[in-house]
């Protein structure tokens, strides 16, 4: 018993460090989806975790949080969507790995099949080129089937999650000239492009533009002294994938059996992925990485995208400048994280610079509001370095652009249903949604 809660106190203490900088999970809301019963399609719902997200099977959720899952807390809403009718599959992808790893890992999640990160990418960050191997949620996935249509999924991210899955759309619509160019006839499906396998894409208080959270200094180093923590807590054990499975394997990012704890913390801190790469979630949140993404990753004519944002502050009363802090109704349910909340709030609503170097060059009030881990403002779709267009749904979701549904005040979890069921019928709603759209 001693060593068990030696063992959470470590993991809880971590988390706290690594949320610091990170984009998180949750829910609970209601969502305006159309109500009509009518089936247009049957494609499998595809959800994808945000940063420092976890597995189905991973018992970090319970040990940390006291919620066994990400999508649900202790109801799984995999299942309960499937119970009703819904194919869905939940990915698990690297919790602080970059946007195009995790697309990577993604695909062949889907697809079935070893994890091909591309021999360009694999060599410009210093990484392995391969990964691990997946069976295949939808094998028949971009395959046609016998009415001439072709088998798609609906994909809806979570926070960094929604990055991820916009960027994989992209690849598969666009490729990738730079992966075609170094593997020639040996290159991976997902970089040929031309792949019209996705429907719709869902984004859930995603950092589309960033968050200004991610924007403090040492945002790197911190990560890695998060993954040092980690790891030199689960290494010795046995089973540490079933805990936490950081899934770096291609940056050699794993403590082996036996391995001393100062082999492991030398070999984090001076992997590449820290020293000298923005291959990794730090860049990829912040407002800098996001932002670049958001000049190559354009919403693809023939993808519906809809995104729905949070907010969970409220102008501090006692500040002249209208910063915003938590609003304790919203941002009270985090227990041992509720302090840590609040002072991200803060930060996030006090935040401002003027800085024309950068590639959004003021953060102003039009920032501040925010859901305790991203500004609201950044969620409604990629506005800075984008050309995507971005409109209020009307009731008709229009194809090619983003459908914004609106702002839930609600936080940055509980849209994904952390601290209560109540963002259940959310899901079924926006599933039925999903189903509407045409083949």
């Amino acid at each position: 018993m001693v060593k068990r809660f030696k063992f959470n106190r470590l993991v809880a203490s971590t988390l706290a460090l690594v949320l610091t900088i990170s984009i998180f999970l949750p829910s609970t809301i209601s969502a305006t989806a159309q109500t009509s019963e009518t089936q247009e399609n049957d494609y499998p719902i595809v959800l994808c975790h945000g940063c420092m997200g976890w597995g189905r099977d991973e018992a970090f959720g319970r040990l940390a949080f006291n919620t066994k899952y990400y999508w649900g807390g202790n109801i799984d809403f995999q299942e309960k969507l499937n119970d009703e009718g819904f194919t869905t599959y939940t990915a698990a992808v690297g919790p602080l790995s970059s946007n195009w790893d995790r697309a990577c890992e993604l695909y062949a999640q889907i697809m079935g099949g070893t994890v091909d990160y591309g021999e360009a990418h694999a060599k410009r960050h210093g990484h392995d080129r391969f990964g691990r191997t997946y069976d295949g949620f939808v094998p028949n996935w971009g395959q046609e089937e016998e009415d001439g249509s072709i088998q798609k999924v609906h994909l809806i991210g979570h926070s960094q999650g929604g990055q991820t899955i916009r960027l994989l759309c992209t690849l598969l619509g666009q490729g990738s000239e730079a992966e075609i160019a170094a593997s020639g006839e040996d290159v991976s499906p997902l970089f040929q492009g031309e792949h019209n396998w996705v429907s719709s894409v869902t984004t859930l208080a995603s950092p589309h533009d960033g968050t200004t959270l991610a924007d403090i200094k040492g945002t790197n180093t911190v990560v890695a002294i998060a993954l040092a923590a980690v790891g030199s807590g689960l290494g010795n054990l046995t089973y540490a994938d079933e805990i936490f499975d950081i899934k770096l394997d291609q940056f050699g990012l794993k403590r082996q059996s036996g391995e001393s704890l100062r082999s492991f913390l030398s070999k984090v801190f001076k992997s590449s992925m820290w020293t000298n790469s923005i291959d990794n979630c730090a860049y990829d949140l912040n407002t800098t990485g996001a932002v670049m993404q958001n000049k190559w990753v354009k919403a693809q004519p023939d993808i519906y995208y809809f995104s729905w944002a949070c907010m969970a502050t409220k102008q501090n009363p006692l500040s002249f400048s209208g910063y915003h802090i938590a609003d304790p109704l919203l941002i009270a349910d985090k227990g041992l994280y509720t302090a840590q909340w609040a002072a991200q709030a803060a930060f996030i609503g006090s935040y401002h610079r003027t800085n024309y170097s950068r590639e959004i060059p003021i953060i102003d009030e039009k920032w501040w509001p925010n859901d305790g881990v991203v500004n609201t403002i950044s969620q409604s779709g990629p506005h800075y370095g984008s050309t995507d267009i971005i409109e209020e749904y009307n009731g008709t979701p229009k194809i090619g652009q983003w459908n914004f549904m609106g702002t839930k005040n609600i936080d940055h979890e509980d849209i994904i249903g952390r601290n209560g069921d109540e963002s259940l019928n959310f899901f079924f709603e926006t599933a039925t949604m999903l189903r509407q759209l045409p083949k």
